[in-house]
C-alpha cells in the first residue's frame, strides 16, 4: 500500500511523532550549548568532491536566458565552513541533502543530515557531542537500547574507542599501516583478488565493509584515526602523520556519524579534492567543479571540528524502525 494510505500512515505515525520529539530534543541540546541554528542553501556550484558521492545536477537559468549548471548539495559542509570563516563560532543545521544512486534500508536519495561545527576546539569535543546526542535520542524515544534488526546497542554504556588500525587487526587480522600505499600488500593480507583498476583505497573500503557489522555491538563504537588518504577533509593527526583526525560513530553495525578535525590548509585541500575528482572521472566518467569560494574561505577559517550525523538513521535505531522509509514523513520516490 502507498505510504499515504490511511492504514499505512497510522502504522507509521508513532515513529514519525517520535522523530519530531527527538528533533526537538536535539535542537534543545544545541540551544543549551550556545549554538546558532543556520540554514545553508541547497543549490550550489559544487555538491562536494568525494569520489563515490553522486549528486543531482540541474540548471539555473538567468534573466538573460543563459543556463548555468548547478547541483543539489550532498552536504552543507562547504557553506557551513564559509560561515565559520565569516565569524560564526558554533553552528548547527538539520539540512535536507540529496545523494543520487542511493536507496535501501539505510539509504534514501533525499534525507536529513544533522551537521554542526565548533570553532577553536579539538575533535574530541564533537565526539563527545555525538555520543551525547545518541543517548538523548534513545532517552526521548523511551528506548533502553538502540536496535537494528537482530542487533542491539546500549547507548548509555561507556562507548568503545577503536582506532582504524586496531579494528583491521582485530577483525580482519591485517596490519593496516604497514600496507599504506601498497595495494598489492593490502590485497595479499586480505586474501583478495585485485581488479586491474582497483587502488589501495578501494581495497580498504572492501575490507571495512566486512568490519562494519561488528562495530557498535552491545555498545557504541567510536572508530577513529582513519588513514590520511581516507580523510580528504580532515587535518593530519599531530600524534601520527600517517593518520587523520577523522572518526565515525557506529551503533548496531550502522554508521551514524562522520566527523573531522577540519583541514584548513587551502592548498592541501585543493590537492586532495582534485585527486578525488580525477578518480571520479576515471571510475564514473564524471567530475564536479571545485568550490573556489570554499577554498578561499579556508584561508580565513579558524581551527574547527565538525560532524555530519544521519538523523534519519539515528531515529531508526532509537525507535527500532526496520527501514529508513518508516521514519520519513514523505518517503522519496521509489
Amino acid at each position: 500500500m502507498p505510504w499515504w494510505s490511511a492504514q499505512t500512515h497510522a502504522d507509521r505515525r508513532p515513529l514519525l511523532l517520535a522523530r519530531g520529539r527527538i528533533k526537538a530534543a536535539l535542537r534543545g541540546f544545541f540551544d543549551g550549548q550556545g549554538f546558532t541554528e543556520v540554514e545553508c542553501g541547497a543549490l550550489v556550484a559544487s555538491p562536494g568532491n568525494e569520489t563515490h558521492l553522486h549528486a543531482f545536477r540541474t540548471k539555473r537559468i538567468g534573466t538573460d536566458g543563459v543556463a548555468h549548471p548547478v547541483y543539489l548539495h550532498t552536504s552543507p559542509e562547504f557553506a557551513a565552513k564559509k560561515l565559520l570563516a565569516a565569524g560564526e563560532e558554533k553552528i548547527f543545521e538539520f539540512a535536507r541533502v540529496f545523494r543520487n544512486r542511493e536507496a535501501g534500508r539505510l539509504h534514501a536519495p533525499e534525507f536529513t543530515m544533522l551537521e554542526w561545527y565548533r570553532a577553536r576546539t579539538g575533535y574530541e569535543a564533537v565526539i563527545d557531542d555525538t555520543l551525547a546526542l545518541a543517548r538523548l535520542a534513545a532517552e526521548v524515544a523511551g528506548a533502553k537500547m538502540l536496535r537494528h534488526g537482530a542487533r542491539a546497542c546500549d547507548p548509555f554504556a561507556e562507548a568503545e574507542w577503536l582506532c582504524v588500525a586496531e579494528a583491521f587487526n582485530r577483525h580482519a587480522g591485517i596490519d593496516l599501516l604497514a600496507t599504506l600505499g601498497d595495494r598489492d600488500a593490502l590485497a595479499r593480507a586480505a586474501k583478495l583478488t585485485l581488479a586491474h583498476d582497483e587502488d589501495w583505497s578501494d581495497i580498504f573500503s572492501k575490507i571495512l565493509t566486512t568490519i562494519e557489522p561488528k562495530l557498535g555491538e552491545g555498545r557504541l563504537t567510536v572508530l577513529y584515526e582513519y588513514p590520511r588518504c581516507e580523510a580528504a577533509l580532515a587535518r593530519v593527526s599531530p600524534r601520527d602523520p600517517r593518520v587523520a583526525e577523522r572518526f565515525e560513530l557506529y551503533g548496531c553495525g550502522v554508521e551514524l556519524a562522520n566527523g573531522f578535525g577540519e583541514l584548513t590548509d587551502a592548498a592541501e585541500q585543493r590537492s586532495r579534492l582534485e585527486a578525488e575528482m580525477t578518480k571520479k572521472a576515471r571510475l564514473y566518467r564524471d567530475r564536479y567543479p571545485l568550490d573556489e569560494e570554499f577554498l578561499a574561505a579556508l584561508t580565513q577559517m579558524p581551527p574547527a571540528s565538525g560532524v555530519a550525523l544521519g538523523f534519519d538513521r539515528l531515529v531508526m535505531l532509537a525507535t527500532a524502525a526496520p527501514h529508513i522509509r518508516d521514519v520519513l514523513w514523505t518517503p522519496p520516490l521509489s
